[in-house]
């Protein structure tokens, strides 16, 4: 896909863009939460409104960009480069597959090491409940009945009368934030209750 075709599609859950990379910490959250959610690319040299800064040394920046991959994020990643002239600035476009070894956890400081996952254009920390639907994503669905809440009956209340949710349409439904959203969402999910589908545009489920 040509550069201004992905610049133009914006940061999203498979988009990321970055100036540069600044500490291999810093990155690998991003690069493990793409590796964890659909897989994506990371556009190094180009600002959060999509102009194309460049960056300075391409050689450097996939230099950090493998270190990351290698040596803050467990298991480690393999990542693919491609080098992107634009008016004379270079933009190095970083692809992540999405792993089928999930989940990864990326280093945030000596000895910790979390994992991330994508909730639109962010790299939101997972909860052990988020882990566990990612370790047990290739088994599949096994439905489990729980005792349910007021908000994840709500969920299932509204997909009775409707098709499909997306993580915002719940938000608005229970005036929640985010994490708590896309933790009932996960929960569900995990016991079997509703399928997450990610093959179009947004998630939904």
């Amino acid at each position: 896909m040509e550069l201004h075709e992905l610049i133009r599609q914006g940061e999203g859950e498979r988009l990321e863009f970055k100036k540069k990379t600044t500490h291999p910490t810093r990155i690998a959250r991003t690069l493990s939460s793409l590796a964890n959610t659909h897989g994506g690319r990371v556009l190094v040299g180009v600002d959060d409104d999509g102009r194309v800064v460049g960056v300075r040394d391409a050689e450097e920046e996939i230099y950090q960009l493998r270190q990351a991959a290698a040596h803050y994020i467990d298991p480690p990643l393999v990542l693919r480069f491609h080098e992107v002239e634009e008016e004379g600035r270079v933009v190095v476009v970083v692809t992540v597959p999405e792993s089928t070894d999930k989940p990864h956890r990326a280093q945030v400081a000596d000895g910790d090491w979390r994992a991330y996952v994508r909730v639109r254009d962010e790299s939101v920390q997972t909860s052990q409940l988020t882990e566990r639907l990612l370790e047990r994503q290739d088994a599949g669905p096994r439905f489990e009945r729980i005792p349910l809440n007021k908000e994840e009956l709500a969920v299932l209340d509204y997909l009775r009368k409707n098709p499909r949710i997306t993580l915002a349409q719940y938000m608005k439904l229970l005036n929640i934030g985010q994490r708590r959203a896309f933790r009932t969402l996960i929960k569900l999910t995990l016991h079997g209750y509703i399928r997450h589908h990610d093959k179009e545009r947004e998630v939904y489920y």
